[in-house]
């Protein structure tokens, strides 16, 4: 599915990844963790094609995409939902979801997974304010939009940054159960977050970055001994 390999990137040529190397299976659920000014934010926007790369490679089912630019990533089944969730916010809900939707169509052609009405039915509060703009919406509403606008993207693979910060716990624990049931129709997700709690519920594995590094990696049926490993926490996680 993806594959990482040796990735350097940074800002203005000065690198904050240094040879980062990561993988997620089809259908596989993955985080990166780590604590703020690790590198995850930078993780993001290479591998989504934000951010060029200074060296390494980015490999999307075996083909090489380290020059494909962000926008021709969706061709490739990479959808991303941002911090700063990146929305139409003078426009309506249904307006960001119709233009998502013609994006994926365009880019995807005949793999369509995710319908307007199904992505409506996964969020029912985005379908409750669907011709409502996206600016009078809350935080917790605005990031379920940008989960169902990035659906429809048609994704195979959908990388998320900071999902819950800055959210009720209430719409945290609605959005869990979205993902839960994107896991069981088999949707690659890549996880990039602070929360370990949050990473260790919805992901088999994850990457610990620190610096620019992945300095330990989960695997599966370890997240009970990483949970227990308090000098690990506070350390790379300020857990």
């Amino acid at each position: 599915m993806l594959q990482v390999k040796g990735l350097k990137a940074g800002y203005g040529g000065i690198p904050v990844l240094h040879g980062v190397d990561l993988e997620i299976a089809a259908g596989e659920a993955v985080a990166v963790v780590g604590a703020n000014g690790a590198g995850k934010t930078a993780l993001v926007r290479s591998i989504s094609g934000l951010m060029k790369a200074i060296d390494g490679r980015v490999l999307k089912d075996g083909q090489d995409i380290t020059g494909v630019p962000g926008h021709r990533r969706l061709e490739h089944g990479i959808a991303v939902v941002l911090e700063n969730r990146n929305l139409f916010t003078e426009l309506s809900v249904m307006d960001n979801l119709r233009l998502a939707q013609s994006a994926g169509r365009r880019a995807r052609h005949d793999k369509a997974r995710f319908t307007l009405d199904e992505v409506c039915a996964l969020f029912p509060l985005v379908g409750e304010r669907r011709n409502a703009r996206v600016e009078l919406l809350s935080g917790g509403q605005q990031q379920m939009v940008a989960i169902a606008r990035a659906l429809l993207l048609q994704p195979d693979l959908l990388i998320m940054d900071e999902l819950t910060t800055g959210l009720a716990p209430k719409i945290v624990k609605e959005i869990l159960v979205v993902l839960n049931q994107l896991r069981e129709r088999g949707l690659s997700i890549l996880l990039v977050e602070q929360s370990i709690a949050i990473a260790a519920e919805m992901t088999e594995r994850a990457y610990v970055l620190s610096v620019g590094r992945v300095i330990h990696e989960v695997r599966r049926g370890e997240w009970p001994a990483m949970l227990a490993d308090k000098t690990l926490v506070k350390a790379y996680l300020h857990g």
